[in-house]
């Protein structure tokens, strides 16, 4: 029996599906095809090195470094249908996709999720089949996603805590747990540090690159993703469209009325740390704004409709991950956060940014 797992089975779907058809809808701010954008060619990376599939007429043709070869396009089709069928099936971690072999055999699909380096999954070749080739990330509603932002233990932000000063014995009682997995002891030793007077105020960026990177964005980024984070935590608002709401009123930053109302100055920022994000912009690799391999995002809806976002959508893209984007707790233990810590004198305690859609 060969299985897949789900993001495996939604990438075979979403090349077959693109082979087949041949054109990609063009993503409006719901994520959902408004008009059709045509697609002449597919590159993938494959175990032999890169595959280019051109689309013909009524064949595909597929060449490689060891592959010359036609198949025709209603194959596609019927692979296509098929995969999709089951993955609208729920509750299913795996599938099992024997059925297929023999065409994948054919194919010489053997790495059912390409393995790259620069975070894109497919190039497609737009309008032309000469045209220069444009890297795509994959993003589906049928399966498990990669986060937007990939948070980790580079990702951390740092609070300095004052206002009372705790024993070591009372510290090492904060932090005691018996589920060190359980995000929500953060918010209670949030809570109890509060609650004996305590106060936890933005300090740093834990890690010097992720600092740079949001300065480069702007050098107020920082604490407004502290604020993102305590509320988070404390009030369990993770979707950044109502975060944008809770920045303007509470303006940790103190800005002026006129840069809030009428320039939508929170929601700006974090616009541009969602496509900055997007486009490449990783916690602990150096970031200087430039374009990454990444040009756009191919987007399957619960139907299997596939549209796509490009660079020259970013408009558009930006609305769609403000609506759609949200914060995620990860774990307390594995991302090294949540915990009061002892640093030149003073305590600190460390909250982490990730970011899914």
């Amino acid at each position: 029996m060969t299985e897949a797992t789900r993001r495996e089975a939604n990438e075979l779907y979403t090349l077959f599906s693109l082979l087949a058809n041949g054109t990609v809808g063009r993503a409006n701010a719901l994520g959902k095809a408004d008009g059709e954008i045509p697609v002449a060619a597919v590159r993938r990376h494959e175990h032999d090195g890169q595959r280019l599939y051109r689309i013909e007429d009524k064949e595909i043709h597929v060449r490689g470094a060891e592959m010359d070869a036609r198949f025709p396009r209603e194959d596609f089709a019927a692979a296509a249908e098929w995969l999709l069928s089951r993955l609208k099936q729920q509750g299913s971690v795996t599938i099992d996709i024997t059925e297929l072999e023999g065409f994948l055999d054919a194919l010489a699909i053997y790495d059912m999720e390409a393995q790259t380096d620069d975070r894109t999954d497919l190039h497609l070749a737009l309008w032309h089949p000469d045209a220069p080739l444009t890297g795509m990330r994959l993003h589906s509603r049928l399966c498990s996603n990669p986060p937007l932002f990939v948070g980790g233990r580079g990702a951390n932000i740092k609070f300095e805590q004052s206002g009372v000063r705790f024993s070591g014995p009372a510290v090492s009682k904060i932090n005691h747990t018996d589920q060190p997995e359980n995000v929500a002891e953060v918010a209670r030793r949030i809570l109890y540090i509060q609650s004996q007077g305590g106060i936890l105020r933005y300090s740093d960026v834990a890690d010097k690159v992720f600092r740079s990177n949001l300065l480069m964005l702007d050098t107020n980024l920082p604490r407004i993703i502290a604020a993102m984070l305590m509320a988070l935590h404390l009030d369990g608002t993770n979707r950044l469209s109502e975060l944008a709401k809770m920045l303007d009123e509470k303006n940790p930053l103190k800005m002026k009325e006129e840069l809030l109302q009428k320039h939508g100055f929170y929601q700006y920022k974090l616009r541009q740390l969602l496509l900055a994000s997007g486009w490449g912009l990783r916690p602990q690799v150096i970031w200087n704004g430039r374009a990454s391999a990444v040009g756009g995002y191919l987007m399957t809806d619960e139907n299997g409709a596939l549209s796509a976002f490009l660079r020259a959508d970013e408009q558009t893209f930006s609305d769609y991950l403000l609506s759609h984007a949200r914060l995620a707790k990860t774990l307390p233990d594995e991302d090294k956060y949540g915990y009061l810590e002892r640093e030149n004198g003073n305590y600190y305690l460390k909250l982490n940014l990730k970011i899914v859609l």
